[in-house]
């Protein structure tokens, strides 16, 4: 059964104009000690590539997910077989699901965990015939009108334990099927106003639910990892999970921060005012760098448009950052993108794939270019000598003291700072590693 009329996507180079073909991703090619599909570790996200149908809020559906089924199991029965043969084709190795992207839900708990139980066999059989591997999963538990007022963070305690249900029942998948990840995605968490909101109870419950997922999955052997995913403004004023900054807080305030790490996506970083970069760094320096959701934003547009990535600079520098943490662990390169509302066609999402695939296959070669031609590091590096020895290795040590800092000042005839930033030679340099071979 072959849904898509479209080959096997293959590697041709960057001189190919053939658009069914990548011009920079070759799985097999090794940069930085790797093969390329062990860097990016590509991943398909199940719900915008086979639920999103352009629905946005000024207007319904432009695409048909349906594969010419009418009844409602089938249709996600056909959209399984969707996912497989797109990453067949694609040579994705990984996806990443929400529990409803799976099936449908139907009319009360009860129905949706039959739905669920019913097309986790098929999901099996698919993995194993195709040799794919599930990077995480995670529950939906924002999408119903009962997490008006969020999840672990709602006013009612029905609610929480409506969630709390869904998420064991997504654990359980996730384990059943193998995932290497299980995120913590909070829609609704946040608030609007503090008029009508227990700030403190609702973090706390957040934790506590947090804490009872992590306690029931290592009960059961999960080894892999727990993930936050930061995102700002959207949907509530204030999300509890703003930033990477703002999530490290809370999981230390709550002792979490040993079992967590984060989810970094492009578009969030935006959406929070920072760049893709400062997260991803922000991660890496506390130890909770985990694993991407690769898209990227459009700075003219305030909600979260989850655009396929084809910004070379951005792609580069996200590599840059992986790259200096040693690589991904059980993270990956997830594509929580969608084509664009007028992109409607299947084919479509070949070519959404194949730009967003070879802008981070580039972006990883010239990261490594940067790394192994090395003057921004020793910049870096030389910009900060002075806190290598005298006075400033004794900062670094915690061996002075603010009375013998004072009595250096006081020594000191002159203090100014005459270090130049140099940032316009540092682009130029950016420039001249990426496109010095134009």
């Amino acid at each position: 059964m072959e849904l898509f009329k479209i080959g096997k996507i293959k590697y041709e180079g960057p001189q190919s104009k053939n658009p069914y073909a990548f011009k920079h991703y070759d799985p097999a090619a090794m940069v930085g000690g790797k093969t390329m599909a062990e860097q990016l570790r590509f991943s398909l996200s199940y719900w915008h590539t086979l639920c999103g149908d352009g629905t946005d809020m000024f207007g319904i559906g432009t695409a048909d997910k349906n594969f010419g089924e009418t009844d409602p199991l089938a249709i996600y029965r056909k959209k399984a077989y969707a996912a497989f043969e797109l990453m067949d084709k694609l040579d994705i190795p990984y996806f990443c699901f929400h529990d409803k992207d799976l099936v449908p839900e139907g009319g009360s708990l009860q129905a949706f965990q039959a739905n669920l139980d019913a097309i986790v066999p098929l999901l099996k059989e698919l993995m194993q015939k195709y040799d794919k591997k599930l990077l995480w999963g995670t529950a939906n538990c924002f999408n119903h009108p009962r997490y008006v007022h969020g999840a672990a963070t709602s006013c009612s305690a029905d609610v929480f334990s409506y969630a709390a249900a869904q998420i064991k029942k997504a654990l359980d998948i996730t384990m059943e099927l193998g995932g290497q990840g299980y995120v913590f995605w909070g829609g609704r968490e946040g608030y609007d106003t503090l008029l009508n909101t227990d700030m403190e109870l609702e973090l706390d419950n957040m934790a506590q639910m947090m804490r009872m997922a992590v306690d029931y999955a290592r009960g059961r052997g999960y080894t892999g990892d727990f993930y936050i995913e930061p995102k700002p403004k959207e949907p509530t004023k204030h999300q509890y999970d703003f930033d990477v900054a703002t999530v490290l807080g809370f999981l230390r305030k709550y002792g979490l921060d040993k079992e967590f790490k984060v989810n970094i996506e492009a578009n969030h970083a935006t959406l929070a005012q920072h760049t893709f970069q400062h997260e991803l760094y922000t991660a890496r320096i506390n130890g909770v760098f985990g694993s991407i959701d690769a898209n990227q934003g459009d700075q003219l547009i305030g909600w979260d448009t989850d655009q396929f990535p084809t910004n070379v600079y951005d792609t580069t520098l996200c590599m840059l950052e992986v790259l200096r943490a040693g690589g991904f662990v059980n993270g990956g390169l997830n594509f929580d993108a969608k084509t664009r509302r007028g992109s409607m066609n299947h084919e479509d999402i070949f070519l959404a794939y194949i730009a967003g695939m070879d802008s981070f296959a580039l972006g990883l070669k010239l990261a490594q270019k940067i790394v192994e031609d090395g003057r921004i590091d020793a910049f870096v590096k030389e910009r900060y000598a002075s806190f290598q020895t005298g006075i400033g290795a004794e900062i670094r040590r915690g061996t002075t003291t603010l009375e013998k800092l004072s009595d250096y000042a006081l020594s000191l005839d002159v203090v100014e700072e005459k270090n130049s930033g140099r940032q316009e030679y540092l682009e130029n340099v950016m420039n001249e590693i990426m496109f010095g071979g134009c």
